[in-house]
């Protein structure tokens, strides 16, 4: 039996993020695996989505602004490098932790790398700060090749983990993904692609639960993009066990 702590999308919240994990004993106050997650008892699986802040209040606390300007070539560099100092401080973490922190790939994480697609907020903020052409910062090589090992989904005892659903198109993050409307709806009006997919109960991120992490028991699903609220999952599974429970500080 593991226990695995699912933590949703984290969009620059590395404070709640540090917090959660020392809290469930899988980070040491020094921001090292313990050795609870060392020995594989506790397993971390995170929904992607590391960078790009979800608002312009976040965008303005990093860069020490009291506005944040998403055109300004000094925040853009700012905010990235902000990011990037946290990007290695979590990246030195999970390489210490022998394959037992996983962070799955999230739309924003690989638009950060390719920038491919131009991503922002619905009240217009921008996530341009990782694109030099626009002034900003790109990613350190290594850190992208790091984001980029990040894998689409994990399995444990059946349990499926993905950034924003149990579908493969939810997983690649193309044309389709970015304009067919299931990739934010499925959870609540086909929540049965979970079972049809072959899972005994799917974890995923990608869309905000403003209320908190959502669980349908009848569907066997929980969207936990609530780390704004410092909630997690804790799961404690094996091939004859499936016992969750939403937490939070």
């Amino acid at each position: 039996m593991i226990k695995v702590i699912a933590i949703g999308d984290v969009h620059g919240m590395w404070p709640e993020l540090w917090r959660v994990l020392k809290a469930t004993a899988a980070s040491t106050p020094g921001y090292a695996p313990t050795e609870a997650v060392l020995s594989g008892r506790y397993r971390v699986v995170c929904s992607g989505d590391l960078v790009h802040y979800k608002d312009a209040r976040a965008y303005a606390a990093a860069v020490g602004a009291d506005h944040y300007d998403f055109e300004d070539r000094d925040h853009l560099r700012r905010a990235a490098k902000a990011q990037i100092r946290e990007l290695y401080r979590f990246k030195d973490f999970v390489e210490a932790s022998r394959g037992n922190v996983q962070v799955i790939l999230g739309n924003h994480d690989e638009a950060a790398v390719k920038r491919n697609y131009e991503l922002g907020t619905r009240g217009g903020l921008m996530h341009h700060e990782f694109d030099e052409e626009r002034g900003g910062v790109a990613l350190p090589p290594d850190l992208a090749d790091w984001i980029m090992s990040f894998p689409r989904e994990v399995v444990h005892h059946g349990v499926h983990f993905a950034h924003a659903g149990p579908t493969v198109g939810m997983q690649h993050f193309d044309d389709f993904f970015y304009h067919d409307p299931d990739t934010k709806t499925w959870w609540h009006e086909k929540p049965d692609l979970v079972h049809q997919a072959g899972h005994r109960f799917g974890v995923y991120g990608h869309t905000v639960m403003k209320s908190g992490i959502y669980v349908d028991k009848e569907h066997g699903l929980a969207m936990v993009d609530a780390l704004g609220h410092t909630q997690f999952l804790e799961m404690f599974l094996a091939d004859d066990r499936l016992d969750y429970s939403v937490s939070a500080l």
